[in-house]
Formats: structure tokens, sequence, C-alpha cells
């Protein structure tokens, strides 16, 4: 589904229905299902009736302003806010049907870094993952502990195991969260926008590292503010506006300079780089002179 112009500003101003907004492929077979998912806090209505898939191996990016509902979309997904309408399937199955160790086997959550309050090493961070079905007084046989090390490992992160977590850079504890995501054997895996306060060269890492997830068969759904995070590694861009889907397909088609420009406010232009043989790609710059511009 292209960004329509057109229908944006009909649903700016209320003319369109949030419901007449359709992603064109819904598959039956997906790892997940979002139909016509609505969420209200009280009376304010903050998602309304999204409906889309993620295929497994698919990286899905999503794109929006602030506030748009990014985070309750994914509160949704993760089973913290249960009170919504509509349908959220995990691998054909009814997330309202699932307890908490199920659907901590299906689905994993990585956040954006933090640093902890205690000295955990790396291994024990990823350890609570792998032993997340286990109740909160038992003790992590050593088959956990051998999952923590494994996906620890399949990171490059082995010599990292027992240093602190609250010490180590904040890419290293970026991929540790994403190892711990990996240690639950959960192959659907929820990011909220886990580059925020990288620098350029740890966001460029941890996207090259998530993109191989997906060729291991994992399937992502990423949450981020930047463009060329959807043009270098999505398959697949959901564009996100007054809690609504306002584009959904490929992110040449879904990404366009009326989009970028409806959902933040300044005017932006996109350019094709590369060439035949090393693959072309988009890239997204604002137009210069923006001070003049926004006076």
């Amino acid at each position: 589904m292209k960004f329509d112009a057109v229908k944006f500003d009909a649903m700016k101003s209320g003319a369109v229905h949030p419901g007449a907004v359709k992603p064109d492929n819904q598959d039956a077979g997906a790892m997940l299902e979002v139909q016509q998912l609505s969420f209200s806090y009280g009376k304010k209505p903050v998602l309304q009736e999204l409906t889309f898939s993620v295929q497994a191996g698919e990286l899905l990016c999503i794109l929006g302003p602030n506030g748009v509902g990014k985070s309750t979309l994914f509160k949704c997904i993760l089973g913290i806010h249960r009170k919504f309408t509509g349908e959220i399937l995990l691998g054909g199955r009814s997330l309202r049907t699932l307890g908490e160790t199920e659907l901590a086997r299906t689905v994993a959550y990585i956040p954006q870094a933090h640093v902890p309050v205690y000295g955990y090493s790396a291994l024990d961070v990823v350890l609570m993952g792998a032993a997340s079905g286990k109740g909160i007084f038992s003790q992590p046989t050593e088959r956990y502990v051998e999952r923590a090390r494994s996906a620890l490992e399949s990171l490059g992160l082995k010599e990292l195991a027992w240093r602190n977590y609250a010490e180590l850079s904040g890419g290293e504890r970026q991929l540790v969260l994403i190892a711990r995501a990996l240690s639950q054997g959960a192959r659907l895996l929820v990011m909220d926008e886990p580059t925020a306060n990288l620098d350029y060269g740890n966001q460029v890492r941890i996207m090259e590292h998530i993109a191989g997830l997906t060729a291991d068969g994992y399937s992502v759904l990423l949450s981020t503010h930047n463009p060329e995070h959807a043009f270098l590694w999505s398959t697949r861009t959901i564009v996100m506006q007054w809690g609504r889907i306002i584009a959904d397909g490929p992110p040449a088609e879904a990404l366009t300079e009326g989009s970028l420009e409806a959902l933040y406010g300044i005017p932006v232009r996109l350019f094709s780089l590369g060439n035949e043989k090393s693959g072309r790609y988009q890239a997204c710059m604002p137009v210069l002179g923006l001070r003049e511009v926004l006076r």
C-alpha cells in the first residue's frame, strides 16, 4: 500500500475512516497477524483498526513521529495491554489464549539500551531470558546456562560473558539485550528503537546483526525514527500517523518525499545511490536552508 497524499489529507481532516486504509497482503500463515486492532487509554483512542502481518524471516520497520502509538502497539503484541479490540495472532494462535510462559517462548522484546542498577555480568543478563519460563525462585540449570552462552557466542560476544554489563559500551549492551531475547527461543523479536542513543558506527553494527537474524529465519518488528534504517535493512515498512497505518509496503513505496514530509513536518528529498554492480538504495536528506523555510 503506497502512501496516498489525498487519503492522508482526508484522514487528517477526519473525512476517511481509519479502517479504509488496509495493507495489500495479509497471510494466515504469518508469524504475527494484527487484525483490526484498536486500543484506548480511557476515552482517548491511541490505535485505530490496525491490520498488518509479519512473515518468517521478515524485517518490518515502523516509522512515525513521537506519540503516534508505536510503543502502545508493541505493548499490545507483548501482552502488556490486554484490553484491546480486534485480534492478535502469534503463529496462528490468539494472544488472548497464551499464558505468560507460552508468550515468552513465542515473542521476545528488545528495549532501548539502558544502564542497570546492579552489576550483573553479561551472561547473567542473557540468562534472565533463557530462564524466563521458570519461577522467580528457581535455580537455572546447566541447560539454560548453555543456551545463554550460545546466544552470546552467536553474536560474537563470547569474550564478554563475565564482564560487568553496566561497564560495556552502548553497542555491546544492546547486543547483549538481543542475545537475551534469542536465548528465550522465541522466533518473533520486537525491538523498540534498538539503536537510540548509539553512535553512527554502533547503529550500523546493530542493524547489520538484526538483518543477519532474519537470514536465520527470525522475524523482526522494529520501530525507528531513521528512514535510512528502513531503506537499507527492512524488507517492508509501515508508516504510522494518528494511531493509523497510512502506508505499508516495500520501503521505496511506503517512504516517499510526501509521506516523510507529512510525518515529520520538514521538506525532504530522496536520492537513489549506488549502481547495478553494488546495488541501489534510497537515501533521505532534509532540504537545505530549513531555517529560512521554518521562519
